[in-house]
């Protein structure tokens, strides 16, 4: 609902402690942060937003920030800034009083933006466009701010926490997921109602999935040239408001909804993650809209070229770079990050480009300002932290750079359990490392073995189902003539591009992707499941569905593999009763003081060495015990087999002595359906292009 109360012009001073619109029971105190203006104006809006009935001058400027207080305003009440200051683009600033300016700490939007040419700053068809100066009102087309209830965010949330080594991730979208599930009420599907919802949170459960990570939620405008071509930002890393939520999924319950769906998720045992997207922002390049940074401060949000300010520092590929080295940068950065855990009850976060927020001006930092102010914030440091490790910056791709406190996404892992699968030279060589963790990129300043995000697939790319079905993208739908999207997929379409109707070929995929997932679930570190993967969801081969919001990226629930799902719900039940396939620390091969056995061996299946030279070795035996240099390792007395045989000849694998307990075969990715047998004898057949799992159990593990 919205509420309006004529106010009186005359402005108090306020405070500029907290910045936003802040309704206190009597009044509301405005605070926006802006170095280089001259003056700021709080603009006041009719209920529907459709006239400014207000201009007022922020009365005072404490250091950078303008403040001023309005007593009797209410919650609900509509309002935006217009900056006054120099229109200088070539010394980097680019004021002008004719755009609004929304809050950049509004929690709540009211209305759209819309791709009208009034939203830029000059004069959109002049030569040298962006040095010209454009003086006709944006109002009409640029979303409005609203002051807040205080009831609708209290600060009273509380992390879940799971347990870095109890930690399954499945990455999802809110409406991909749910807007074609049929057992979700129609009305909230495509919701973060919806997300939440009985159907979701049972199929979830069922997947023993432990943490939902979010494509990005925080309010989104999509770019002008994807509506130019009837397109939209479907996953949404194009920010315009850091505090407020997407309003395109909601439901019934509206923002509520919200908080709703987290303390759902928390009731199922669930975290929520969120993909955050600090590292720039939806006004884009110099030829962008002016509706928010810009505007208020141009050269002080974003960096700028040192020799050009004219011009964006463009590490990011959107067209600009938020300037997190700047105080005020990073505290609306940590505000916002709090606002989502303490108000919106949010358990950890995934920083997009995350080498982006780490850049000083010497380059990549782990110890630089933003990462030191994020560790030491006392709410902060409780959560947690995923780096996506790289942007397109110098130096910027920075995997196993990050400090103790984050996890990352780990490329690597992904191609490599591709490559091996599909029967690249060296694939055996480059998965012993990754399914011990890629110790080799992150087993350095005390870091544990669940920093490595370890996934077959993610949002970006080819989706599980399509590695096996596509070796060439089909983006065209994007309209930008199949150029964009990864060049570089790692995939194999069994000899036929596409979908087919071959009952081998199609036997042959399904078994692909089970071996897929069963390698993810049973390697040391933290797994990570796109949502859909499950069950076998395709793309139809676009590996870049960023503009699609229909039916190429939404889950279509009806054409999901049933068998599938069951078999990737047994792999979750496997690792986690296995506590020896999560540990926390990296394995060096050290000898238990126990058992005086080693704590993790390599072998072949005729239980031998194995040839590390070999550059064709396309099987090899894992065999893992709990760690020798953990006290938490040295009680774990159970142990696990793991058998990847990659050739095209089922293999007799050697079982190693296992006393008076016998070895069950958990896992056999050959057939879907996964029944645990006991091995009587000394030796076993592995099928060909299959994984197998024997667990020794003792019952004793925790």
């Amino acid at each position: 609902m919205t509420y309006h109360a004529t106010v009186s012009a005359k402005l108090e001073p306020g405070t500029p402690s907290r910045l936003g619109a802040y309704f206190d029971g009597s009044g509301t105190n405005f605070a926006v942060f802006s170095e280089h203006a001259e003056q700021v104006f709080l603009c006041l809006f009719s209920p529907d937003g459709k006239t400014e009935e207000m201009r007022l001058p922020l009365p005072e400027r404490t250091g950078a920030v303008w403040h001023g207080y309005v007593a009797g305003l209410k919650p609900g009440t509509l309002y935006g800034y217009r900056a006054a200051g120099p229109y200088d683009p070539e010394a980097g600033h680019r004021f002008n009083r004719n755009k609004l300016l929304i809050d950049p700490y509004t929690r709540e939007f009211h209305g759209s933006f819309a791709d009208h040419t009034a939203t830029f700053g000059y004069q959109h068809a002049s030569p040298d466009a962006d040095l010209s100066f454009d003086n006709r009102d944006s109002a009409p087309f640029v979303a409005k701010s609203v002051v807040s209830d205080p009831d609708l965010f209290p600060l009273d949330a509380q992390p879940f926490g799971n347990g870095w080594n109890e930690t399954l991730i499945y990455e999802a979208h809110v409406k991909g997921l749910t807007q074609l599930h049929p057992d979700v009420p129609e009305a909230l599907r495509g919701t973060y109602d919806g997300m939440a919802s009985p159907a979701m949170l049972e199929h979830l459960t069922r997947l023993g999935i432990t943490a939902v990570e979010l494509l990005p939620v925080q309010a989104i405008k999509s770019e002008g040239a994807l509506s130019e071509r009837g397109l939209i930002n479907y996953w949404g890393y194009n920010t315009v408001g850091f505090f407020a939520p997407e309003p395109r999924y909601f439901g019934p319950a509206g923002v509520r909804g919200f908080r709703a769906m987290v303390d759902r998720f928390h009731a199922a045992g669930i975290e929520v993650i969120l993909d955050v997207v600090y590292n720039h922002s939806a006004e884009g390049d110099q030829l962008g809209p002016t509706l928010s940074f810009r505007g208020l401060d141009n050269a002080a949000y974003y960096r700028l070229q040192d020799d050009a300010p004219r011009y964006y520092v463009n590490d990011t590929g959107c067209g600009n770079t938020l300037n997190v080295a700047h105080p005020f940068v990073t505290r609306m950065i940590l505000d916002s990050l709090r606002f989502w855990v303490q108000a919106m009850g949010v358990d950890g976060f995934r920083f997009d480009l995350a080498t982006t927020l780490c850049r000083e001006a010497d380059g990549f930092d782990r110890n630089g300002s933003f990462l030191t102010a994020l560790r030491q914030d006392p709410v902060l440091s409780g959560v947690k932290m995923i780096a996506e490790p790289w942007d397109i910056g110098p130096g910027g791709y920075q995997l196993g750079g990050f400090p103790a406190k984050f996890a990352e996404w780990n490329d690597r892992y992904r191609d490599t359990v591709r490559k091996f699968w599909r029967g690249d030279i060296h694939g055996a060589q480059e998965l012993g490392s990754a399914l011990l963790g890629t110790a080799h990129v992150f087993d350095k300043r005390g870091r544990r073995v669940w920093s490595s995000i370890n996934y077959a697939a993610s949002h970006d790319g080819y989706t599980l189902a399509d590695t096996t079905q596509f070796e060439k993208r089909h983006n065209h739908a994007n309209g930008e003539g199949n150029q964009d999207g990864h060049k570089a997929n790692f995939s194999d379409n069994f000899g036929i591009e596409g979908p087919t109707d071959d009952p081998l070929i199609r036997e042959d995929r399904a078994r692909r992707q089970r071996n897929m997932l069963a390698t993810v679930f049973l390697s040391q570190g933290t797994p990570m499941l796109l949502a859909g993967d499950e069950g076998g969801h395709s793309q139809n081969g676009n590996n870049n569905g960023y503009c699609q919001d229909n039916e190429i990226t939404w889950i279509d629930w009806s054409e999901l593999d049933p068998e599938q799902i069951a078999f990737t719900a047994a792999l979750s039940r496997v690792r986690r009763d296995t506590p020896v396939l999560r540990q926390m620390d990296f394995l060096h091969g050290a000898t238990r003081e126990t058992d005086h056995r080693k704590d993790v061996e390599w072998r072949g299946f005729d239980g031998k060495a194995l040839n590390w030279g070999d550059e064709n070795l396309s099987s090899l035996c894992l065999h893992l015990r709990g760690n020798a240099e953990s006290l938490t390792g040295r009680t774990l007395t159970d142990e696990v087999l793991l058998a990847f045989n990659g050739t095209n000849d089922d293999m007799d694998l050697c079982l190693p002595r296992s006393g008076e307990a016998p070895w069950v075969r958990e896992i056999e990715t050959s057939v879907a359906d996964q029944r645990p047998t006991t091995i009587t004898g000394k030796s076993v057949r592995v099928p060909a292009h299959s994984v197998s799992a024997f667990v020794l159990r003792t019952g004793s593990d925790g």
